[in-house]
């Protein structure tokens, strides 16, 4: 059986609140950028944090990880890639911004996340069942 591939992408169009005075984005709002993406990841497949919490689970970041290619600018329209990689004992998502007339890379970069549950506040070494779940991966 093949890995299951769980991707999404949206597109935003830079507003001009999260731009410097050179029309450049912040560096830091990358971060939100990845944030919306995953959010629509986790939406597509049917575990959105609020569908985590009541399964038991919060998932934290514990990792985030950006490599600059070239920065995005005001009124410019990006595409937000992101994609599953990683579930078995963590959750890590791959990132990548593109601007989406030219297809040209300008950011990529991955978070990690992992399962704790929230009964016990203990850190789970393996990814709970209901993630696997709605991945459709066989438990065996």
């Amino acid at each position: 059986m093949t890995d299951p591939i769980h991707q999404t992408a949206i597109d935003l169009k830079i507003p001009f609140h999260d731009v410097d005075m050179m029309e450049i984005v912040w560096h830091g709002h990358y971060v939100r950028y990845f944030e919306i993406a995953r959010c629509a990841l986790l939406d597509q497949i049917g575990y959105n944090y609020r569908q985590m919490r009541d399964s038991g689970y919060s998932w934290p970041v514990i990792d985030l990880r950006m490599r600059y290619i070239k920065p995005a600018a005001f009124e410019q329209i990006i595409t937000v890639k992101a994609e599953i990689v990683e579930w078995e004992n963590r959750l890590k998502i791959n990132y990548l911004i593109v601007d989406k007339e030219t297809g040209d890379r300008l950011t990529k970069g991955y978070s990690i996340q992992v399962a704790v549950n929230l009964a016990k506040d203990e850190m789970c070494f393996e990814s709970p069942g209901i993630l696997l779940e709605k991945l459709g991966v066989e438990v065996s």
